[in-house]
């Protein structure tokens, strides 16, 4: 789809890919649909392997100590 007018931009305005998000996300991921409607682009991204960690994150031990140090009250 091209779209015109005054402040339209130049290039042609691709169509979102429908197919393969439903593909990927019953298909390959196997999600409910209610799930996968409620998914965020983020989220499926993560989940098809597009999005990596950076390599700043925190690591397993650290979110440990953040756990013993902050627990939840109520949570086991």
């Amino acid at each position: 789809m091209i779209l015109t007018g005054r402040h339209a931009p130049e290039t042609p305005v691709s169509a979102f890919p429908w197919d393969a998000v439903l593909a990927l996300g019953l298909s390959t991921l196997r999600w409910r649909p209610r799930d996968l409607w409620a998914a965020t682009p983020c989220e499926l991204a993560a989940a098809a392997g597009l999005i990596r960690p950076s390599p700043d994150a925190p690591s397993r031990a650290d979110l440990d100590r953040l756990l013993a140090a902050h627990p939840d009250p109520g949570v086991l």
